[in-house]
């Protein structure tokens, strides 16, 4: 089993991530520690929130105030709803938040359920609770629950997903044509996109273009498609490399089935009214460009702007590494264009949105509603760009999220953000 620890400021949005999964049944509310009863047993965003208020208006100084915390077993193991809520007490108890306000989700939207819990590192008394070395003994202390709950080891599963993280191409380290094709031989294998350009927004995080090319073959016209390396500011770094060296699931014919799929796949996808929720509460609790990056970006979402020459925004993509779907923002929403964030950020002209607040079923009745599971996001914060080192992209991941013994390791360097 894997834990990743969230350090964030924004309660609101960590509750409405999970409440989302639960009112869509892709979750369910397990286990709410600290955190009492209402008179109708029904529960909200507002109110979870404001059950926290007493602890967040209590800080002194501490700035990452909220923790988001998930626990990923091995999808092998099935582990009951009993002994989700009895691992997350022990866990939390450990950690010690076990006297803070908690509230504990199960996600289900693919085939590795796992479960997050949402609470905050500041006491009653508005001092941060200790977290020296919290790594270590999230570490030791999942070590201890797969022997309690005859979980699988995630030692060796760690190990095999070190050596075949996807990482973003570096011109300067040389033998460029196998740093891309470590990645495009793969990627269409775990990331949904419906077009060319959505593809293309996907492998600029890992600083790699794709060019169609036209040609004649025999008095017939041939596409074809080349790969080219890119530097820290989207400028091209490396010759072309043609797509058959890669294999054919990186040609033009493969990639358009592929395309297809995506879109058949992606109009009855759940997590698009997600996704969108998301945004809009980023573009409302948020002023600027970067802010808004980066609030995406701590829920694994990725933003991809294209400017042309005069700095006018005219493409808009949003890269949702939970789900592992690409989407354009018009496709989304009409309200998440590329004009609309044109005119927030080139023009000072802000949209307004509506931030609705749903209800939440008491977890006493939602335990066994039908669900899904769903990909565990990355919670470290970025630049525009960032280090995909961080997460694994294998079908066997128990979370695609970095591992917990090079949690240290990969967050050596931030990449410059860049315009593509």
């Amino acid at each position: 089993m894997i834990a990743k620890i969230g350090k964030r400021s924004n309660m609101y949005g960590a509750i409405l991530y999970n409440q989302q999964k639960v009112e869509t049944e892709n979750g369910a509310v397990l286990l709410l520690n600290k955190i009492p009863d209402t008179m109708n047993g029904r529960y909200s965003v507002a109110y979870f929130n404001k059950c926290f208020e007493p602890y967040l208006s209590a800080n002194i100084k501490t700035e990452k105030t909220v923790r988001h915390i998930s626990l990923n077993p091995d999808p092998k193991d099935k582990v009951r709803d009993e002994q989700f809520t009895e691992m997350a007490q022990e866990y939390m108890e450990r950690m010690g938040y076990g006297n803070q306000p908690y509230i504990v989700f199960k996600h289900t939207d693919i085939d590795r359920t796992h479960i997050h819990i949402v609470s905050t590192c500041v006491g009653i008394d508005g001092k941060k609770i200790p977290d020296d070395y919290d790594h270590p003994r999230s570490m030791a202390i999942c070590r201890d629950l797969e022997t309690k709950y005859n979980l699988h080891k995630a030692t060796e599963q760690e190990q095999k997903q070190a050596n075949k993280v996807f990482k973003p191409v570096d011109y300067h380290k040389g033998d460029i044509k196998s740093q891309i094709a470590s990645v495009v031989r793969h990627l269409p294998k775990y990331y949904s996109f419906p077009t060319m350009g959505s593809y293309n927004a996907l492998l600029s995080l890992f600083n790699i273009t794709a060019e169609e090319v036209k040609g004649e073959r025999n008095g017939q016209t041939v596409n074809g498609l080349v790969y080219v390396a890119l530097d820290e500011n989207g400028n091209k770094a490396s010759n072309p490399f043609k797509a058959s060296l890669f294999g054919k699931d990186a040609g033009v014919a493969q990639l358009q089935k592929h395309f297809e799929q995506s879109k058949e796949k992606m109009k009855t996808n759940p997590v698009r009214s997600v996704l969108k929720n998301t945004i809009e509460l980023a573009m409302h609790t948020t002023s600027n460009e970067t802010d808004f990056r980066k609030q995406l970006t701590e829920q694994g979402i990725n933003t991809v702007v294209r400017r042309n020459n005069e700095g006018r925004i005219y493409g808009m993509t949003f890269i949702d590494h939970e789900s592992r779907t690409v989407w354009n923002a018009s496709t989304l929403d009409r309200s998440l264009s590329a004009n609309v964030f044109n005119e927030w950020w080139n023009n000072g002209n802000k949209p307004e949105f509506k931030i609705q607040d749903n209800p939440v079923s008491n977890p006493n009745t939602i335990d066994h509603q039908p669900t899904k599971d769903l990909f565990e996001f990355i919670s470290q914060e970025h630049s525009h760009n960032f280090d995909m080192g961080l997460f694994s992209l294998l079908p066997d991941a128990q979370g695609e999220d970095y591992e917990e013994e090079q949690f240290a390791k990969r967050m050596k360097k931030k990449k410059k953000g860049r315009r593509l």
